[in-house]
């Protein structure tokens, strides 16, 4: 059942009621969505809370664990490069409400969705915008990113973002070629975390976040 969070609720259970609300809602608002536009695979629509909500709720746990003794929350703001239908970024909305999330995505009709969601979720903390990466000149406290594409193409895309930030992104399999690649460009301290140490589940055994600071 996609309104069924219980898998969630599983590895978070502290969420408040308005948070269980919002995710229940995903549900079906995607499965509305994607009737008329391909934002998630058809055939993994049903795995949706698994592979697309749960995978994407393995960054507010690397967050939680970045900005441990910050004091506050209200300040952070975070970019979603390449969210397409709202991925991380609005399930990262829904459980960091104090958090400032701008999603992007240079395909216009995905960023329709993604902002209609929002507005269906009443998450004044996320904006969508039709943007290319290499448009946005903002101040970050992080970026994230869901596979994308590189993690060396990412710094490129985002070299014109001001001030120092930290990336995280999820990725699979063979790490070794990324961790390279940041490498050429000069990033040697890069992180590597385990989705599976949070989420103990056969989907996320060759799940990872990478994580450096630019």
């Amino acid at each position: 059942m996609l309104g069924d969070i219980s898998l969630i609720e599983k590895f978070f259970p502290a969420l408040s009621e308005e948070q269980k609300a919002r995710l229940a809602a995903l549900g079906p608002l995607y499965e509305e969505w994607n009737a008329k536009i391909n934002v998630v695979s058809r055939q993994d629509l049903v795995n949706l809370y698994e592979h697309h909500v749960l995978h994407s709720l393995a960054l507010a746990r690397l967050l939680r664990e970045l900005t441990a003794g910050a004091g506050t929350e209200a300040g952070f703001s975070v970019l979603d490069v390449g969210t397409g239908g709202g991925f991380p970024g609005i399930p990262l909305a829904i459980m960091f409400p104090k958090f400032r999330f701008r999603l992007i995505d240079s395909v216009r009709k995905k960023i329709g969705v993604c902002q209609a969601v929002t507005d269906a979720l009443g998450l004044r903390n996320a904006e969508a915008l039709w943007r290319n990466a290499t448009e946005e000149r903002g101040r970050y406290d992080f970026v994230v990113s869901r596979a994308v594409c590189s993690c060396a193409q990412l710094v490129r895309l985002t070299a014109r973002l001001k001030g120092r930030r930290r990336m995280l992104v999820l990725k699979g399999g063979d790490l070794r070629e990324e961790i390279a690649g940041l490498g050429r460009l000069g990033i040697e301290d890069v992180g590597v975390q385990a989705v599976s140490d949070y989420f103990p589940l056969p989907y996320f055994e060759e799940k990872k976040i990478l994580y450096w600071q630019c």
